[in-house]
């Protein structure tokens, strides 16, 4: 069967979110949840889905080197 098809809500939102990560960056794609979405969003649930298999070192250094001064 067809992995779109058997997705449920939830796993569709994390892989979009994924998805603008990779081409647009964390702020911006806040940013741009923040802009199409007006319903409230659990961010907790899915930034754990996130970066469930990520270190803080790990988190943190993308941060870093993201940062714009």
């Amino acid at each position: 069967m067809n992995e779109q098809l058997t997705m449920t809500d939830t796993e569709i939102t994390i892989k979009g979110i994924e998805a603008l990560q990779k081409s647009l960056g964390s702020a911006a794609t806040l940013r741009f949840l923040s802009l199409i979405h007006g319903d409230a969003t659990d961010y907790v649930t899915i930034s754990q889905q996130l970066y469930q298999e990520q270190s803080i070192d790990e988190i943190y250094n993308r941060a870093k080197e993201n940062w714009e001064d």
